[in-house]
């Protein structure tokens, strides 16, 4: 039709790595996910507007992502650790840009699951599908300058770092600069 834009749905994944599994959040996870958007550490990196905010679980499980997926802009995804099979972190992808076939993800762990790799391994794996699965060009991530976890993370998924994007963010309803890491497809050639 002339002057409409088809919407396109992102694309259902699941993604399996030696230690974890990446999939649709559920509304079961919705504890889990609290758990993990709780903790103080988690909160003080958290990309919102509102110093106040809360991420409310069960909604960020069901409602939110299903919105993000059927607008296209993205999709909520549970970090699940293979050994127990519990949730221990959330990846999401945000930005989506259909045309340019780009698309950014963001993620947090749970305190338990921090310091073993898991949310590298997941990125890595989640970033790999969009890419070669899905037929994405480029998977970005932004990074608060001085959120060292998230740094390392970037560096062990094989993102590769391009820049600072100055006053693009917010951290806990503040303005911030962010370091601007990406994956291309030829990366993965």
């Amino acid at each position: 039709m002339i002057g409409q834009v088809a919407v396109r749905r992102f694309p259902a994944l699941t993604v399996s790595t030696p230690r974890t599994e990446v999939r649709q959040l559920r509304a079961a996870d919705a504890d889990a996910v609290d758990e993990v958007f709780a903790d103080r550490q988690t909160q003080r990196w958290l990309p919102l507007a509102d110093a106040n905010g809360q991420i409310d679980g069960p909604a960020w499980c069901t409602d939110l992502a299903r919105q993000r997926r059927d607008s296209g802009d993205g999709d909520h995804y549970a970090v699940v650790r293979r050994e127990d099979a519990r949730v221990v972190g959330c990846l999401w992808t945000r930005r989506t840009d259909w045309g340019a076939r780009l698309t950014e993800v963001s993620y947090a762990l749970a305190p338990h699951a921090r310091g073993f790799g898991l949310a590298a391994e997941a990125v890595d794996a989640l970033a790999i599908a969009l890419i070669l699965e899905h037929g994405f060009q480029r998977v970005e991530l932004r990074v608060a300058p001085g959120n060292v976890a998230s740094r390392r993370v970037a560096e062990k998924a094989g993102f590769s770092y391009e820049g600072l994007l100055r006053n693009a963010g917010f951290v806990r309803g503040a303005r911030v600069d962010l370091e601007l890491w990406s994956l291309v497809a030829a990366d993965l050639h």
